[in-house]
């Protein structure tokens, strides 16, 4: 391990040339569908007909469409008048440099006293192989910059910087606004409200600049999963998407879909309770993981959280118990594996939900994951609680009376 930390600026070096050797060697290394539609979809503005947008050079099967708050496309708005090439290079070192950043402030905030940049380069190097961080840089998606945008709001001590920051971030995709959560359970009551008038802000600059093609995503489109894309693919790993294939048809918001939902809050509530005292990163993550359980959909590339989840599992203060070890050790095989890549072959599909028993229940990979951490947080929790009780009752004077 020493000499992996040693050596973690080369192995970083390595990767970084390697996974432009593949993007640019590859036949579809460098397609960036979701790039196109921020930046081609962005410029539709100018046509006034944003979400009426698709792109289908690479997706023919299924043509992409805007499906971002308005916000969205103001702020990606100036990149249209860039060369797309030099646009994706630029985004996918922004992307690398913005991994490496997320990593090395969660190592940070679990081993505060040491120097970890190089570990986090090492960590970095691994990153951009695992399946989230890899989609997300074929994609040119936007998750990794999100992440980082939640992980520097919640160590900011100013409460209208650390809610200004999640708003932000929640106008261009609404799936960060699940940090209010943590707000409140960490009693930022200031930041947690001022999160909500950020964001409500973003929605009052869409609708003074874009006018009608903001009311048309706040009042048709919003909510619309079946826009965003085929809920029944593997490539969704939310909990609708699982119980859809297993169910064979889409659950949709049903009452099966919500005694899911309601199951997993619960498990995200004791998770949290079972924590350590002042555990933001677990705290972060426990809420993180619950929004990407409960979303309609989450898309594996949405998954890319499971690097500060690894980073706090094996670097944490559990780093040391078996359990740990092999809840992390789950999560780190089956995103380097690429658990949906492998099963994506396997389905005659996107729009298919129905498939054969094995593949339905493989498919629910990242669910399964997030059950893992859950029940293993809780029972570490319980059992740190059980010891303390004992150890109590061991200091306990003997007061019973003499014979």
């Amino acid at each position: 391990m020493n000499r992996l930390v040693r050596y973690a600026p080369l192995l970083l070096a390595l990767s970084v040339i390697a996974r432009f050797v593949w993007a640019f060697a590859t036949e579809n290394g460098m397609n960036l569908v979701d790039l196109h539609v921020y930046v081609d979809g962005s410029a539709a503005l100018l046509r006034d007909d944003l979400y009426d947008f698709t792109y289908s050079a690479e997706t023919p099967d299924f043509p992409l469409p805007f499906t971002y708050p308005p916000f969205a496309a103001l702020v990606f708005f100036p990149l249209h008048y860039l060369p797309f090439t030099f646009v994706g290079v630029c985004w996918q070192l922004a992307t690398m440099a913005a991994m490496f950043l997320l990593v090395k402030l969660s190592l940070e905030m679990v081993v505060p006293d040491r120097n970890v940049t190089r570990v986090a380069m090492a960590w970095t190097a691994l990153a951009l192989w695992t399946e989230p961080v890899r989609t997300t840089l074929d994609y040119g998606q936007v998750n990794v910059f999100l992440a980082l945008g939640a992980l520097v709001a919640i160590r900011s001590a100013r409460w209208w910087l650390a809610g200004g920051i999640i708003g932000f971030i929640a106008g261009i995709k609404l799936t960060p606004a699940i940090t209010g959560l943590y707000f409140l359970a960490t009693k930022r009551w200031k930041a947690a409200a001022f999160s909500a008038v950020a964001f409500v802000a973003t929605v009052a600059v869409s609708y003074l600049v874009l006018g009608h093609q903001a009311g048309t995503y706040f009042t048709t489109l919003l909510g619309d999963a079946d826009r965003i894309g085929p809920v029944g693919s593997v490539w969704n790993q939310s909990l609708r998407g699982a119980m859809s294939r297993i169910a064979g048809d889409d659950v949709e918001s049903g009452p099966a879909w919500i005694v899911g939902v309601l199951v997993f809050a619960a498990l995200a509530f004791l998770a949290w309770r079972s924590l350590r005292m002042g555990d933001r990163l677990g705290t972060l993550l426990i809420v993180q993981l619950l929004g990407l359980t409960v979303s309609p959909i989450s898309w594996s590339h949405h998954w890319v959280w499971v690097l500060p989840l690894l980073v706090w599992l094996l670097h944490g203060p559990d780093r040391t118990l078996l359990g740990t070890r092999l809840v992390a050790g789950y999560w780190l095989i089956s995103t380097l594996v690429g658990v949906p890549w492998i099963l994506s072959f396997f389905q005659e599909s996107i729009w298919l939900v129905s498939r054969p028993g094995v593949l339905a229940w493989l498919g629910a990979v990242d669910i399964v994951g997030v059950l893992l951490v859950y029940g293993w947080t809780i029972y570490t929790g319980r059992t740190r609680l059980s010891r303390r009780e004992a150890e109590n009752r061991s200091r306990e004077p003997d007061v019973r009376p003499s014979a």
